[in-house]
């Protein structure tokens, strides 16, 4: 088993220039993108098209390194400091969850290690010295 550790920038609807920005500034290769109107909308919480418009996930190829570069969620509230997170990328949920655990001590909850329509276990957290992580587990083929 393999652990990946990625900068991942949020913004704040800015995603989209941000790609585009890095792809001429660092000659970045986009190997994904993904806005948040291509994925299951909930009902219950209808999206604008602006909303929908907003990248939920992008993974950006610099040289040999990969960075994700996504827009905030809904709810989520920006502020100077926490656009860059890092993403812990794991290859199955028996290995994310004693790392999201382990960050978890003295720290805080941002969003519970649970399964999305992503992953089958992603959650974020801020550890007791405030750096946030973000707990990713890859999809079995």
């Amino acid at each position: 088993m393999t652990l990946q550790v990625i900068p991942y920038i949020m913004l704040d609807g800015q995603a989209g220039e941000a790609i585009d920005f890095y792809v001429q500034a660092l000659d970045a290769k986009v190997l994904f993108k993904q806005t948040i109107g291509e994925g299951p909308e909930n009902p219950e919480f209808p999206l604008t098209i602006e909303e929908k418009q907003r990248v939920a996930h992008s993974v950006l190829q610099v040289g040999t390194t990969e960075m994700y570069v996504a827009d905030l969620d809904r709810g989520q509230s920006y502020q100077s400091g926490n656009q860059v997170t890092i993403c812990i990328t794991a290859d199955v949920r028996e290995q994310a969850k004693p790392i999201y655990d382990a960050l978890l001590q003295d720290g805080q909850v941002i969003m519970p290690l649970q399964e999305t329509y992503f992953s089958p276990a992603y959650g974020m957290v801020t550890d007791k010295f405030g750096v946030t992580f973000q707990i990713f587990t890859k999809r079995q083929r």
